[in-house]
Order: C-alpha cells, then structure tokens, then sequence
C-alpha cells in the first residue's frame, strides 16, 4: 500500500466500499489512510 499514490488510496478506499469487499480489506486501507494523515479526506465508519 505504501507505493500506492494518496489519490489512488483514496480512491481505492471508496472503491472497496462500494464493492462491499471484506471488512478486514477496508480496514487495512483505513490504516494507511491514517498513517498518511489523509483521513480529512475521507468519513471513515466503525
């Protein structure tokens, strides 16, 4: 995930929800969405 660019994260991120792939896939995009400070960019939901 680190070589993945901020915008591809992001969109990544809605992309998987949309798709509603695992819980667990998501969540690990969450983290690095945190990790890059990035989450002003996205309402994540528990």
């Amino acid at each position: 995930m680190r070589k993945l660019s901020n915008e591809l994260l992001i969109e990544s991120y809605f992309k998987a929800k949309e798709l509603h792939l695992s819980q667990d896939f998501i969540r690990l995009i969450e983290l690095e969405i945190h990790r890059r400070s990035l989450t002003h960019k996205i309402k994540i939901s528990s």
